[in-house]
C-alpha cells in the first residue's frame, strides 16, 4: 500500500553534506561603485570566490554544523510525513533513530558543541523554523517509542511466547543495569540515557499498559537528554532517578501478573 505512496519528507542529511570546497561567490560590482573610482574599478576582477575557512578545522566544523542543521529539516519533514499517515511506522522509527544519533554523535565533538550552543540559538542564528524537530530532538525519542501506537504495539507484542519471555528478560536486564550504574556511580549522560532508551523501547514490546511510573522513565529521558554527553546527574538527581526506576521495575512487574 505504501509503496504506491509518495514519501512527504526530505533524504536523510548525507544529501545535504556540504563539499570540500565550501565557499562562496560574491559580485564586487556595486563595492565598487559605491568606494572606488570607476578606472580602479574596470580593473579589478567582478566576482571574487570567499573561502568559508582557512583549516581542515574551520572545515570540519562548518561541515558538521551543515549537516545538523540539515538534520533538523529533515526531522521536521519527516515528524509532518508522520502525522499525516505519509510513512510507514517502521521506517519512520528506523529513520527517526538515526537522525537523532546523528545529531547526538555531531555534538559529542566539543568544538562544533561550543559553536552551535545550544538548539534555540542555533535556530535563531540561522533563522529556523523547525518546530516538530525541535521537540522531537527534545525529547530524543521517536514518537512511536515515547507513545506507541496501536499498530506498534501489535506489531511488538504479537511475536508469541518465546519473543514475549525474551522481552521481559530484557526490561529486567536494562533496569538492573541501570541500577548497577548508579549505585557504582557512573552517573554520566552517555551512560545513563542509552540504558533508558533501552529500558523504554524493551517496555513497550511487553506491554501497553501505563503502570506505575512508567511516565517517569520518558521523563528521566527528556531530563537526560538536555545534557551534554559528559555531564552527570546530582546526587540527589541519582537517588530520585533510582527511586522513580525502582517504582517503575515495580509497576512493571505488577502488570505480568
Amino acid at each position: 500500500m505504501f509503496a504506491q505512496r509518495q514519501l512527504a519528507y526530505a533524504p536523510t542529511p548525507y544529501s545535504y553534506t556540504p563539499t570540500s570546497s565550501l565557499a562562496a561567490s560574491i559580485s564586487l560590482d556595486e563595492v565598487c561603485k559605491q568606494h572606488l573610482p570607476r578606472a580602479k574599478c574596470a580593473r579589478l576582477n567582478m566576482v571574487k570566490e570567499v573561502r568559508l575557512f582557512s583549516t581542515s578545522g574551520e572545515r570540519d566544523l562548518y561541515e558538521s554544523l551543515a549537516e545538523i542543521y540539515s538534520i533538523a529539516v529533515t526531522l521536521d519533514a519527516l515528524e509532518k510525513a508522520y502525522l499525516k499517515d505519509s510513512i510507514p511506522e517502521s521506517e519512520y522509527t528506523e529513520t527517526c533513530s538515526r537522525l537523532l544519533k546523528q545529531y547526538k554523535s555531531n555534538l559529542a565533538d566539543e568544538n562544533v558543541a561550543s559553536a552551535f550552543v545550544d538548539l534555540e540559538t542555533f535556530k535563531r542564528e540561522w533563522d529556523m523554523e523547525v518546530p516538530r524537530a525541535t521537540e522531537r530532538l527534545r525529547i530524543g525519542l521517536p514518537a512511536t517509542v515515547e507513545a506507541p501506537s496501536q499498530s506498534y504495539k501489535s506489531a511488538t507484542q504479537g511475536q508469541g511466547t518465546a519473543a514475549a519471555a525474551t522481552h521481559i528478560v530484557a526490561v529486567s536486564e536494562n533496569f538492573i543495569t541501570l541500577f548497577d550504574a548508579i549505585k557504582m556511580g557512573m552517573l554520566s549522560k552517555d551512560t545513563l540515557h542509552p540504558i533508558l532508551v533501552e529500558t523504554i523501547q524493551a517496555v513497550n514490546k511487553v506491554t501497553d499498559q501505563d503502570f506505575e511510573s512508567k511516565g517517569k522513565i520518558v521523563q528521566w529521558l527528556i531530563t537526560l537528554n538536555q545534557m551534554r554527553a559528559a555531564e552527570e546527574v546530582s546526587a540527589d538527581q541519582a537517588r530520585d532517578l533510582e527511586y522513580d526506576m525502582t517504582q517503575a521495575y515495580r509497576g512493571f512487574k505488577a502488570t505480568l501478573g
